[in-house]
């Protein structure tokens, strides 16, 4: 049985308290949980970094990108993504990250080849599909295609987790209200 020594004991106790001061840091100065741009940074760096130029909200070809009001604290004016009134299509070559002047959005190493925007979720309960209505509109809509999202042989949806870049357009597409998708922010 290895002993940590003391200085990684220190380490990780201090690395531990730290990562505390920074997320109760986080919800006193955001809040809100803003869906960001395609290559956001984490949450504080993206708020120091942006310069709320509006850049890539101009540039946004289904202008699914806005800006966050005023009356938003620090976020007010930072741009972010609300896919109930309009989802990212997951353009191949991410304008918006190619627009910003800053590196508050900067372009993933990959492009969409692993990157998330968000973590999306079925809720099989809310789904018209498990009490046996046929639907595939969240599946037609759906910019990555079968890779992010099918429907499998019981005829329910069945969403492909390392597929989803958690665009939101499954959300805003679905018929059932609320919607049968849920997503939420990346932590950090």
């Amino acid at each position: 049985m290895m002993i940590p020594d003391r200085r990684d004991l220190f380490r990780s106790t201090v690395g531990r308290w730290l990562q505390q001061v920074v997320e109760k840091a986080e919800l006193r100065v955001a809040p809100e949980r803003y869906l960001r741009p395609p290559g956001s940074l984490p949450e504080m760096a993206f708020l120091t970094a942006c310069t709320r130029c509006g850049e890539c909200v101009r540039v946004c070809p289904p202008m699914a990108i806005r800006k966050a009001p005023a009356d938003a604290g620090l976020q007010g004016g930072t741009p972010y993504i609300d896919p109930a009134i309009q989802a990212c299509v997951v353009c191949p070559t991410m304008p918006c990250v190619t627009a910003c002047p800053t590196d508050a959005l900067t372009l993933p190493p990959g492009g969409w080849d692993g990157y998330r925007l968000a973590v999306v979720e079925l809720v099989p309960e809310r789904c018209v599909t498990f009490a046996g209505t046929p639907c595939r509109a969240c599946v037609d809509i759906c910019p990555v295609g079968e890779r992010a999202l099918a429907i499998d042989d019981t005829g329910h949806p069945s969403l492909k987790i390392e597929g989803c870049v958690g665009c939101g357009a499954c959300v805003r597409g679905c018929i059932t209200s609320p919607s049968s998708f849920t997503l939420r922010p990346l932590e950090g």
